[in-house]
C-alpha cells in the first residue's frame, strides 16, 4: 500500500510524496508482474530522465510501459492535467499538483510511488529481468553517495553559482566563488575516476551512470546559461568526463528520451534567471547526440 504524506506536513507547494514500494512476490501488495505499473514521464525535467534512461537499460518496453508527457505541464500550478484522476483516485480530497514522475498501479487505478530514488531501486532490483545489474550490492553505498555528489555536488553548485553570479555585491560574489569551488571538486573527482574506465564504476553500467550522466546533460543544457565564459571554460576542461557523456549519448538507451530543445523549453517556461557570456559555449553536441521524441 502506498503512504502519503499529509499535505499539511507538507511546504504549500509540494506535492504529497507516494511511497509506495515493489516487493518481492504477491505477499508485499505491490509486485513485479508484466503489464499491471506504468510509468508516467516527462523526459525533459531531469528526474523523469533519469528514469526513463534505466528503464531503457533494463529493456522494458514490453513489460512496463512509459507513459510520455509533454516537457511544460498544461496547468498554472506545474500540474498535468492527465495524471490528476490518478492522484485524486490516491489521496482523499487531494488538491495539490499533478506533478510528473509517477510510477501508477494499472490494476488499481492509483499511484504507487512518486518518490524518484524508490522508483529507480525498484526498477532496478525488481523488474531487471535478464537485464543489467544496475545495482549491485556491493556497489550500493558508492551508488548513493555519487547521487549526493551529483545533486549537491554539481546541481546544486552550478544552479547557486548561477544564481548569484551576476550579482555585484562582494557577499554575492563570494558565495558564487565557493559555489564553483564545490562544483569543480566534483567535476573533478568524477573526471578523474572516469579516466581509462568506460562507466563510472568500472566496465558496465550501474545507477551511478543514470546519476552522473543526468547532471551533466543539466550542467551543459541548463546551468552553462546562468554561468560566466570562464566557469565555463574550466567545466570543458574535464576532458575525460565529457568524453564519458558523449560516449554514453550515443548509445540508444540513454539517446532515446533525450530532447535538448525540449529540456530548454522547459527550463524557459519557469527561469527568470539573465543569461550569462557561458551561454554560447557547448561542450556536447546532444543535439546530434539524441533522437528527441
Amino acid at each position: 500500500m502506498s503512504v502519503v504524506v499529509p499535505a499539511s506536513l507538507l511546504p504549500a507547494s509540494a506535492a504529497p510524496a507516494f511511497r509506495g514500494r515493489i516487493g518481492r512476490d504477491a505477499a508485499s501488495g505491490h509486485y513485479a508482474v508484466p503489464h499491471r505499473y506504468r510509468l508516467h514521464v516527462a523526459p525533459a525535467d531531469p528526474d523523469c530522465l533519469s528514469i526513463a534512461v534505466t528503464h531503457g537499460l533494463l529493456g522494458l518496453d514490453a513489460t512496463l510501459p512509459l507513459r510520455l508527457l509533454p516537457e511544460v505541464p498544461d496547468a498554472p500550478d506545474g500540474s498535468y492535467t492527465a495524471l490528476r484522476p490518478l492522484y485524486e483516485a490516491s489521496a482523499h480530497l487531494y488538491t495539490g499538483a499533478a506533478a510528473a514522475p509517477v510510477l501508477g498501479d494499472v490494476w488499481t487505478g492509483r499511484i504507487v510511488s512518486t518518490h524518484v530514488p524508490d522508483i529507480l531501486r525498484d526498477l532496478a532490483l525488481r523488474f531487471r529481468g535478464d537485464g543489467p545489474d544496475l545495482l549491485p550490492e556491493e556497489h550500493r553505498e558508492e551508488i548513493d553517495t555519487l547521487a549526493a555528489l551529483c545533486a549537491d555536488g554539481v546541481h546544486r553548485a552550478a544552479q547557486r553559482a548561477g544564481e548569484l553570479g551576476l550579482d555585484p555585491a562582494a557577499g554575492a560574489r563570494r558565495e558564487a566563488a565557493e559555489a564553483l569551488g564545490t562544483l569543480f571538486a566534483a567535476l573533478g573527482g568524477l573526471d578523474a575516476r572516469l579516466a581509462g574506465r568506460p562507466y563510472v564504476l568500472g566496465d558496465a553500467p550501474t545507477l551511478a551512470d543514470v546519476h552522473v550522466w543526468g547532471a551533466l546533460v543539466q550542467l551543459d543544457t541548463v546551468h552553462r546559461w546562468h554561468l560566466d565564459a570562464a566557469a565555463l571554460e574550466r567545466v570543458a576542461s574535464h576532458r575525460a568526463l565529457w568524453a564519458y557523456a558523449q560516449r554514453l549519448a550515443a548509445q540508444p538507451a540513454f539517446a532515446r528520451h533525450l530532447d535538448v530543445e525540449a529540456v530548454l523549453r522547459r527550463h524557459r517556461s519557469h527561469c527568470r534567471g539573465r543569461e550569462a557570456a557561458g551561454a554560447a559555449i557547448r561542450i556536447v553536441d546532444w543535439g546530434a547526440a539524441g533522437t528527441g521524441r
